[in-house]
């Protein structure tokens, strides 16, 4: 048995977000090498003269942007009412109870902009029990719960 069969680049799962009922999110592992990717797409090389050497730079906001897109490949059940302890918003004569739909912009502004949502994302998709098959104890963590059925996905992108 070759350990290069049995990897897995990526695989997403649905988590409960702790703490806000019903808004759940499905989060991708993110594996050493695509994380390696983000980076590189995000740093560029400039020259110090002063050194006279070549210094990398990593575009914080691009990388964010980058990693919320790689991590974050949907949600559900994110009310108004949710946000309020995530972002500063302003919902003026909006029902509380209604839903935003999930779209990359949302997922991208959600993670940019609450430092609790990017911490709870960086939790769970580094934390590989999240994403491990058949797990026995099922039990709710810190990070949220793992629900639902997960995808794997090859290295052609289609879910098996």
């Amino acid at each position: 048995m070759n350990l290069k069969n049995l990897m897995v680049d990526t695989k997403a799962v649905w988590v409960d977000f702790p703490g806000l009922t019903g808004f759940t999110v499905e989060v991708a592992n993110l594996s050493r090498k695509e994380l390696t990717k983000i980076r590189k797409k995000c740093t560029t090389q400039k020259f110090d003269r002063k050194t006279r050497v070549a210094m990398d730079t990593l575009d914080e906001e691009k990388f964010v942007v980058e990693f919320a897109k790689a991590t974050v490949k949907n949600g559900k059940g994110l009310t108004l009412e949710h946000l309020e302890p995530l972002i500063l918003i302003h919902i003026g004569d909006k029902n509380p109870k209604e839903k935003l739909e999930y779209t990359v912009d949302n997922a991208e502004i959600l993670v940019n902009s609450s430092s609790e949502f990017d911490q709870w994302l960086n939790e769970v998709v580094f934390d590989l029990d999240n994403f491990r098959t058949g797990r026995k104890d099922g039990a709710d963590k810190k990070t949220g719960k793992v629900s639902g059925q997960s995808r794997l996905k090859d290295d052609e992108g289609s879910v098996s």
